[in-house]
């Protein structure tokens, strides 16, 4: 097979990656016949993983379009796989020409992919580091400098507090996180609950927990309690297709299939 340009050299293309899997729920093209097949696998025991990915997408450029419209221009997304189909800086730019986002992931493959599609792109930097120790990802030279005083900083942490167990802490993980930012800054939340679901939560569960990456889903009040010293922006913690949706009619009677509570608060 030959090699595309946006794969990295020695990047081993028969086996699946979580980041280049997610690609496909997506409906991108960054992604190889390994990726798919897993994915596959994914589908038969839970065939609406798909709408939920995209889902989680769709709430990621909502935030975004929102943010950027309340003035944001430096993003930080921590968890952020490969920036296609949809990416941080594409939709930030839109609306905010000038916005700067720094990108953290601590899966290689997500890195190597994300450094060689951004290498041109000067106002958007890739960082190799891990939510689980945020001294060290504060202390990275990109994320100092977005981090410096004189403008508000949108964090987002959209799919990746699940994959932070109650023993790593992720309340203590966000107190750090939330006193490093400048007055007025943001937070953006997307995490699978155990709520609406019930039935399928397990199951869900347990197919992360074949992975290198386990997952630990949480009720909507213990995720509220992640906005501890933001002011949540309304409705406040919800579905994922319940906030604030390009049109009602998008919501159905069922959001809570999408198995994921998310919200925005604003620091004071």
């Amino acid at each position: 097979m030959r090699r595309p340009s946006w794969v990295p050299e020695g990047m081993d293309l028969d086996r699946p990656a979580a980041a280049r899997v997610y690609d496909y729920y997506l409906g991108g093209s960054h992604n190889f016949a390994a990726d798919r097949e897993m994915a596959r696998r994914a589908i038969e025991m839970w065939p609406d993983l798909p709408l939920i990915m995209r889902a989680n997408r769709a709430f990621l450029r909502r935030a975004v379009s929102y943010l950027a419209g309340q003035g944001f221009t430096r993003f930080l997304d921590v968890g952020s796989g490969i920036p296609t189909f949809g990416a941080v800086h594409e939709v930030a730019r839109a609306i905010q020409p000038d916005s700067r986002v720094v990108y953290v992931d601590r899966d290689p493959v997500a890195v190597a992919h994300s450094r060689l599609l951004l290498e041109h792109d000067p106002l958007s930097l890739v960082v190799d580091a891990d939510l689980t120790d945020p001294q060290d990802l504060l202390s990275r030279p990109e994320v100092v400098e977005l981090l410096a005083p004189g403008e508000p900083v949108a964090l987002l942490l959209v799919a990746v507090l699940h994959f932070v167990t109650d023993e790593q802490d992720p309340e203590g993980i966000l107190r750090r996180l939330r006193d490093a930012l400048p007055p007025g800054s943001a937070l953006a939340v997307c995490h699978a609950s155990l709520e609406g679901r019930p039935d399928q939560a397990d199951s869900h569960q347990e197919l992360y927990n074949r992975t290198p990456t386990p997952m630990t889903m949480r009720s909507r009040e213990r995720i509220t309690g992640f906005f501890d010293g933001f002011d949540l922006v309304e409705p406040g913690v919800v579905y994922l297709p319940q906030w604030r949706p390009d049109e009602p009619a998008e919501v159905d009677e069922n959001p809570e299939r999408m198995v994921g509570v998310v919200g925005v608060g604003l620091l004071p």
